[in-house]
């Protein structure tokens, strides 16, 4: 029996982990990896105390500050992901997909999000054949064509920016007339001569043969159905909250995020508690999670030492 089950290895559950460690609470650290989403990234600019840094040069040093301070104290289960959790008389029993069990007083969950899916035709049959959800994994592999981007808000910019170093051309494509990513991003993608940059259009079916050859889209301002022929498709649509696992358990917002108490990340279950984009947290940012998986941990603490 441990005192604290962490489900998630990104910025919200490593950050627990070490304060975990400092308070001498003895946990379990359930994760597939270290690092979280931000570990495709070329180049994360705002994480403090580093002006830029690759994804996996972070997720580097979350593995080394981690194992610095865990001793016999915090236990990293990797290559785990849990596919249960329940209440017991005891407090909660964690089980993942290997067949694993784990049984805590407490639980923090931070599982994180992960891509959502393009939904439009052609989108799944195109998949890996032009269609891709990973400019660090894939972009090399168009080095030279003309791609599209999909999305308007930091990680669609981002992914333009880094795809502009390989491919001919970048066109993005955004739903909304206004942009969701800093302006500073914006301007850095507008200033280079091979982007191109269509706000306020609707994205309406992928075309290819064996492989993709274009993207039609609606003009939402005129309604005329257009198109841009392509070879790639990069999609980067926003994220949907790894919490299949919770559904019977905890509170959920209409888009199965966890509902949170901002002031200390209790849940609507009392001893589960969540910090990170798996929450219905207002702003989702690495900084954030790592201060919302602290915050969360300070309050377990006096939870369960008040038990």
């Amino acid at each position: 029996m441990y005192d604290l089950i962490i489900i998630g290895g990104g910025p919200a559950g490593v950050a627990a982990a070490i304060y975990a460690a400092r308070k001498q609470l003895k946990t379990v650290l359930i994760t597939e990896e270290i690092g979280g989403q931000s570990v495709v990234s070329e180049g994360i600019e705002n994480w403090i105390g580093a002006p830029k840094i690759h994804g996996q040069e972070l997720a580097k040093l979350f593995k080394a500050h981690l194992e610095a301070v865990k001793g016999d104290i915090v236990t990293p289960a990797l290559g785990e992901r849990v596919t249960s959790l329940a209440k017991t008389e005891e407090g909660f029993l964690a089980k993942t997909k290997t067949g694993k069990e784990f049984a805590a007083k407490a639980v923090l969950i931070a599982s994180g999000a992960g891509r959502r899916k393009l939904a439009i035709p052609g989108a799944e049959k195109f998949e890996n054949k032009g269609v891709t959800y990973c400019a660090s994994c894939d972009g090399p592999l168009f080095g030279g064509m003309d791609v599209a981007v999909i999305g308007g808000g930091n990680a669609g910019f981002e992914t333009a920016l880094q795809l502009l170093a390989y491919a001919k051309s970048v066109t993005l494509i955004h739903r909304h007339k206004e942009f969701k990513a800093d302006p500073v991003t914006v301007g850095k993608a507008r200033a280079h001569p091979n982007m191109r940059i269509i706000a306020h259009a609707e994205p309406t079916e992928i075309m290819g043969d064996q492989f993709v050859t274009g993207l039609k889209y609606t003009d939402k301002n005129t309604n005329e159905e257009k198109q841009v022929a392509v070879s790639g498709v990069f999609a980067e649509i926003g994220v949907m909250p790894n919490t299949g696992f919770t559904e019977r358990l905890v509170a959920l917002d209409p888009i199965k995020r966890i509902k949170v108490d901002p002031h200390n990340q209790r849940t609507s279950v009392e001893g589960i508690w969540a910090a990170g984009d798996c929450t219905d947290e207002l702003y989702h940012q690495n900084n954030i999670a790592a201060g919302d998986g602290v915050k969360a941990l300070e309050d377990i603490y006096l939870w369960i030492k008040k038990r």
